[in-house]
């Protein structure tokens, strides 16, 4: 896990968060925390649910209402529909959903 570097960011009204999907995977899990080749830190993911009709879209978001204990209406697709590599709106207070994250990424370490 990379230390540092943290794939979410306070935003209006929320985090934005960047995730990386692996889809058609053997099971639902948050890997940590990883940088892309570009050094853009995104935090790994993994879901059953395969990569079309926005099924895996739908498995991620979830997984991170489940482990984050959010509605999954709280939990938006900003950017990145059909690509592995997406930036996703977490509605609510910025700082709870930080300390969440901050939580679930160092239990992956």
């Amino acid at each position: 896990m990379i230390s540092a570097a943290r794939p979410w960011r306070a935003a209006a009204g929320g985090v934005l968060l960047d995730v990386r999907v692996t889809p058609k995977s053997g099971r639902d899990a948050v890997e940590g925390v990883e940088l892309l080749s570009s050094g853009q830190p995104i935090l790994k993911l993994r879901v059953r649910a395969l990569p079309t009709d926005g099924e895996a879209n739908t498995a991620v978001v979830a997984l991170l209402a489940k482990i984050l204990k959010l509605p999954k209406s709280g939990i938006a697709l900003e950017r990145g529909g059909t690509s592995r590599v997406k930036t996703l709106r977490l509605a609510g207070d910025a700082n709870a959903i930080s300390a969440a994250l901050e939580k679930i990424t160092k239990a992956e370490t």
